[in-house]
């Protein structure tokens, strides 16, 4: 499910740099706004994987290593 989490939380991270992009365009600035907040959210959420991962004893690079075996 890790894989599977940091793939929502990049692309939600990815959806807010889009918004923020269009908000500064179009100068709309509750846009700009919601996507710094989505970018941030996503941000979060991947520190938050990041130390779920460390707690469980798991370490990506490793992780990575093994499913190439």
């Amino acid at each position: 499910m890790g894989a599977l989490d940091e793939a929502k939380h990049k692309g939600q991270e990815l959806l807010g740099k889009a918004k923020e992009k269009v908000g500064d365009l179009t100068d709309n600035h509750s846009l700009q706004a919601e996507g710094l907040a989505d970018q941030a959210k996503a941000k979060v959420n991947q520190a938050g994987d990041e130390v779920r991962d460390a707690v469980r004893g798991r370490d990506r690079d490793e992780d990575d290593l093994r499913s190439e075996r």
